[in-house]
């Protein structure tokens, strides 16, 4: 029993609790359509920075989803996070993967689109 235990344990412990990116400020104020596209820009060239495409498809839904749901699909991928608000993580082979705040969350100075 201890040695189950144990392995639990462990495991939780390379495995960080995501958290909300903190507020952020993007250089110049930009609408919602333009974030959109800057996000998807990023997500339809990510692949080509390294890395398997399945974990950076992973990565996008859990940046688009809601912290419980994030969290359950980066566990079920065996994504390795090093900072909880997801800017920084690896996979089960050591690759990095690095995500821009603009992915993960919205800017103080978001101008809302009539």
């Amino acid at each position: 029993m201890g040695c189950a235990t144990s392995s639990a344990n462990k495991g939780e412990e390379n495995t960080k609790r995501l958290r909300k990116p903190k507020p952020w400020k993007n250089t110049q104020p930009i609408t919602r359509t333009e974030l959109i596209r800057m996000r998807d820009e990023f997500w339809d060239t990510a692949p080509h920075y390294g890395g398997q495409k399945e974990i950076w498809d992973a990565l996008r839904v859990a940046a688009e989803s809601e912290l419980s749901l994030a969290q359950t699909i980066i566990d079920s991928a065996g994504i390795i996070v090093t900072s909880a608000d997801m800017t920084t993580c690896y996979d089960e082979r050591g690759a990095k993967y690095e995500l821009p705040k603009y992915v993960l969350s919205e800017p103080t100075n978001l101008i809302r689109d009539n």
